[in-house]
């Protein structure tokens, strides 16, 4: 029989696609469990880039630690960004850990697991790396994420990720198209990377963003495009006329502006301002009719004072995004930012994200007083047997991090297919209606 695997995958939807692909690698060899304790090894894909990840992950292994105690045949392997950068303290502090493989191992999986079983211990952290890996085991049913490129030549100065997944590397156009191909039909391809609009830049001959959406809109079996981590700076003409003219691309916009005042911008290391940010949003609407636009937030950087914290709310409530998320700083030890002066109290920090939060509140409860009235094109994705409705998303909707659409039916409805909402009001980020 078959070695049964477990897998934890944890950490953003760039992670989630190396889980996929390392399942991909070992779905041949063994079987998959969604049962821990049925597990002969469990594999705990980690995230490491700020200190909650790092808890969050850091618990997932302590928890399989414990399960092997009453299973003690069991093997443990974990992967990705925590044992990447933390390798040394790991090996240290957790014995009970049978195998360590970093972000660019992938490849090794099926390798490590059968040496695994063969009782020994595997330590295989190499540098960043491509990995041309296009199988992959969807986890996702209506729509899926393409990873384009991997690390970051950003520098921010407050972020870890070049440390830990070294310089930006896209992936060769031919390769993506052969792995979007192999996803089988999808409602949804949804780009990602540490900064998707950088695509291209460091290939050989060089290439960009719009000619590989535009080799994506061309499969059939791609229904819309929709693109996430859109740095401001590299939003350029040619890819907002793609968006107006392009019936495959979402009309919708995840843009991390991070902050709105000029001094914290600079000391973050971004090349916005304020009036560049507004200029943009405003372009942005002007020229694609009813995109929706989500960016992040952080507060508490360093040298955020009152007067820099209150030039951020100003800008929230007068952008009026469609969908904001905050983060609170987290000091990362090896970025420039961890050594700079006037770091902010955590409870400070935990104050201002409140507010933060208030401030978009509003915003959203305005755009939901416009949407009232209006019928929304959705797609069908679940229904929940306690509150007894039917929900979904819309454009503006992206999986995991916006709002959903509840709708009731008097007909059964297929998960997977669109329907038309008419919305009626709303409950917190997600607005409800009736199917039409």
């Amino acid at each position: 029989m078959k070695k049964k695997i477990g897998i934890i995958s944890l950490g953003c939807d760039k992670n989630r696609t190396d889980t996929e692909k390392m399942i991909g690698r070992i779905v041949s060899d063994f079987d998959i469990t969604v049962d821990p304790a049925a597990a002969d090894v469990i594999v705990i894909n980690t995230c490491a880039f700020i200190e909650s990840a790092r808890k969050e992950a850091i618990e997932e292994i302590l928890s399989a630690v414990e399960l092997k105690k009453t299973h003690p045949e069991m093997k443990i392997v974990v992967t990705g960004c925590l044992p990447q950068r933390f390798l040394s303290e790991l090996t240290a502090e957790l014995p009970e850990v049978d195998a360590f493989l970093g972000v660019s191992d992938y490849g090794k999986s099926v390798e490590v697991l059968k040496r695994v079983f063969d009782g020994d211990k595997v330590f295989s952290v190499g540098e960043p790396k491509d990995e041309r890996l296009t199988d992959r085991v969807r986890t996702t049913c209506n729509y899926a994420y393409l990873k384009i490129a991997d690390g970051c030549s950003n520098h921010c100065t407050f972020c870890s990720i070049p440390i830990i997944r070294g310089k930006y590397r896209s992936v060769r156009k031919e390769d993506l198209l052969e792995e979007a191909e192999k996803l089988g039909d999808v409602k949804e391809l949804i780009l990602v990377a540490q900064d998707t609009l950088k695509y291209g830049e460091d290939l050989t001959p060089k290439s960009n963003i719009v000619d590989l959406i535009r080799g994506l809109s061309a499969l059939k079996n791609v229904g819309g495009i929709r693109l996430m981590y859109c740095y401001p700076e590299n939003i350029t003409d040619e890819l907002i006329h793609e968006f107006a003219v392009n019936p495959k691309i979402i009309r919708y916009m995840d843009i991390p502006f991070q902050h709105a005042d000029a001094g914290v911008l600079k000391k973050m290391g971004r090349k916005g301002t304020r009036e560049s940010y507004l200029d943009l949003i405003n372009k942005l609407r002007e020229r694609v009719k009813g995109i929706a636009i989500r960016s992040t937030f952080m507060t508490g950087f360093p040298g955020e004072d009152d007067a820099a914290f209150d030039n951020l709310i100003s800008f929230i409530k007068e952008a009026k995004l469609d969908s904001v998320g905050f983060f609170k700083y987290s000091r990362e030890e090896g970025t420039p930012a961890y050594d700079l002066p006037d770091q902010v109290r955590e409870s400070e920090k935990t104050k201002r994200y409140k507010k933060l939060y208030a401030a978009q509140k509003k915003v959203v409860g305005e755009n939901a007083k416009k949407a009232v009235g209006s019928t929304v094109l959705t797609l069908a994705e679940g229904f929940d047997e306690e509150k007894t409705i039917y929900y979904g998303r819309a454009y503006f909707n992206a999986p995991d991090v916006d709002g959903k659409i509840l709708f009731f039916s008097s007909e059964e409805v297929k998960f997977g297919e669109y329907v038309r909402v008419k919305i009626r009001g709303a409950a917190g980020y997600d607005l409800y209606g009736d199917r039409v």
